[in-house]
């Protein structure tokens, strides 16, 4: 071997680790029937793959590989143990071999076993949706954090716990029955939509968008509408997902700057998309009172189909974010409902809530509430203290793409000419 074969060993076991994690865990989890021996099995998969990838190159199925392998050891684990027999139930087949290259069908069922299992009502809410976009997404547990507004270390232990708790009460592993279904519905649409956003913006990095994650939201979620073609909600986010990565392409320049919506090429945004989330919005609509995810598919809605910004319906988009705090009211929503504020009753009024929502500590680390506040002074000319905003947004983002747009706007409002803010 030699160094490009050790790079290029390297660099597929990186792909693959971004790629294939969920979708491997998931069908070891089926064999190992232990959330912990499986994680410790496919970790162990990731070493192997390193060594016998870079002696004898890399498979033309890195994913097959990873779990026909993953398997195997949690095979041996379990034989190990002496507990193979009294795992033999949780096998899907039998003779408990499946080494087979698995079909995509065979992955997209397993996956959808895990993430029913993580989302046991016998957990609590948020380890829940932490465990399911740890194990099933393969999301961080830094941007998990960050998604709840809480620490690593408190993030980290919620996982643990909840993991520990699937192994002694001894939760199944396997998709609901239809009538256990709704119980655990929000929940996991709940992890999916914070899924897509973690990739919609993510957290740290150069790029912008993790297209990984939302690309597998997205295939999740149309999973869970053939499951459950009947829920509004289901259909909701799906049109949510889709009117919001409409305009993907358009979202930064061709230097990968960040571009607002109002500076956005809608000519490029993807015609297919809007128009399937647009139908699904209005059957979701059209089925009952509106959830949670119908109503942010209106608001994505009309924000898609104005045929550029001035003609965005704001007072619309405002009235559906009064109807969506009655059901969710979350701090978040309250800070994107400012904005439409903004545009509908002026910068003060927003302002003035924006002022308000900032003594809520669950919003402490949250960039976006500076950032917004940033906006809203320098649109009423209060520049000095508008700069100082932005500093603060620019201390609490990670991604380069916001980054680099927050200090652009600093430097349009500090005072070009001694470099200060003036007293504005």
């Amino acid at each position: 071997m030699n160094d490009a074969d050790r790079a290029a060993a390297e660099h597929a076991v990186a792909d693959a680790h971004r790629r294939e994690w969920a979708f491997v865990l998931a069908a070891t989890a089926r064999v190992a029937g232990d959330l912990d021996i499986a994680e410790e099995c496919v970790q162990d998969a990731y070493l192997t793959a390193l060594e016998t990838w870079t002696r004898d190159g890399v498979p033309r199925k890195p994913g097959a590989w990873l779990t026909t392998t993953a398997k195997r050891k949690a095979l041996d684990v379990l034989r190990r143990d002496q507990v193979f027999r009294a795992k033999m139930p949780l096998l899907a087949e039998p003779d408990a071999v499946g080494m087979d290259e698995p079909d995509d069908e065979e992955i997209q069922d397993d996956r959808l076993r895990l993430i029913f299992t993580c989302c046991h009502p016998a957990l609590a809410r948020e380890a829940q949706v932490a465990l399911t976009l740890r194990l099933v997404c393969g999301v961080g547990t830094g941007d998990i954090a960050k998604a709840f507004l809480v620490s690593e270390p408190t993030m980290a232990a919620r996982v643990t716990r909840a993991k520990k708790k699937i192994s002694a009460a001894a939760i199944p592993y396997r998709v609901p029955d239809a009538g256990e279904l709704p119980e655990r519905l929000d929940t996991v649409l709940t992890v999916i939509h914070l899924l897509y956003t973690t990739g919609h913006t993510a957290s740290t990095g150069a790029d912008l968008v993790r297209a990984d994650l939302v690309e597998r939201a997205l295939a999740l979620t149309r999973m869970l509408v053939a499951l459950m073609p009947d829920e509004a909600e289901v259909r909701g986010l799906l049109a949510l997902l889709l009117l919001t990565d409409a305009r993907r392409a358009t979202r930064t320049d061709a230097q990968g700057r960040l571009l607002l919506l109002e500076d956005q090429d809608r000519s490029a945004w993807d015609r297919a998309a809007i128009d399937e989330g647009r139908h699904l919005v209005h059957s979701a609509f059209r089925t009952g009172p509106a959830g949670r995810y119908a109503l942010q598919a209106g608001i994505a809605c009309l924000h898609a189909t104005a045929a550029d910004y001035a003609a965005t319906d704001w007072p619309q988009i405002l009235w559906l974010y009064d109807e969506l705090l009655k059901i969710w009211p979350s701090p978040v929503v309250a800070l994107n409902r400012a904005v439409a504020t903004s545009m509908v009753h002026g910068p003060q009024a927003a302002l003035d809530e924006i002022d308000a929502l900032a003594r809520d500590d669950r919003l402490a680390a949250y960039h976006y509430l500076p950032a917004i506040r940033a906006d809203l002074l320098r649109r009423l000319g209060r520049r000095r203290e508008a700069a100082a905003a932005y500093r603060a947004a620019l201390d609490l983002a990670g991604n380069e793409a916001e980054r680099e747009f927050l200090t652009t706007r600093l430097a349009e409002t500090v005072d070009p000419g001694s470099g200060r803010p003036p007293d504005r």
